[in-house]
């Protein structure tokens, strides 16, 4: 009789209780504190977990966990630049103006969803997207920024969107 292959869930067993306590000691290193290094081991196997194709063809699981694990801090990074952008924002608005903290994380949440979607774009149209849709400045006015044409911030504009679409998998349709 052959031996039988492990199921997902003791092949994640085994990652989880062989590379926990490393993994966590690394991240406490890197980054300082026990508590946020156990959260984002936490968040590293929860990432795994939710990609199980990943444990099949695991060749180097250190590796793999040190990769996840990075491009978490980076996200998490992004997020509280991000966050911290737009808390600047608001107190330059004044006092009248305090949404509540399920608006703020509703807010961050679409800020770093069009952060993400607006990676690999030109910064031109990247700002001239951002003037516009975040500013709500006019094409003149942004032209004036970039220093360039209305025409130009028009077609920085088409390109942005089109980058957005690609970029959320929507098909551009032409018209006839």
């Amino acid at each position: 009789m052959p031996p039988s292959q492990p199921t997902t869930t003791q092949r994640l067993s085994a990652l989880y209780s062989d590379h926990h306590g490393w993994l966590f000691a690394w991240l406490r290193k890197k980054i300082g504190c026990p508590h946020d290094a156990a959260d984002l081991v936490q968040d590293t196997f929860t990432r795994i977990m939710s990609s199980r194709d990943a444990l099949l063809n695991m060749q180097e699981p250190r590796a793999y966990l040190t990769t996840t694990a990075k491009r978490l801090l980076i996200n998490q990074a992004r997020r509280r630049a991000i966050e911290e952008v737009y808390l600047a924002g608001l107190l330059a608005l004044g006092e009248d103006y305090a949404p509540s903290a399920e608006q703020v994380a509703a807010a961050v949440e679409a800020l770093e969803q069009i952060s993400l979607v607006l990676e690999g774009l030109a910064q031109k149209p990247r700002d001239a997207f951002l003037m516009r849709y975040l500013d709500g400045m006019t094409h003149a006015e942004i032209a004036d920024s970039l220093k360039v044409s209305t025409k130009m911030v028009q077609k920085y504009l088409v390109q942005a969107l089109v980058h957005c679409h690609a970029a959320l998998g929507v098909q551009v349709g032409r018209r006839a």
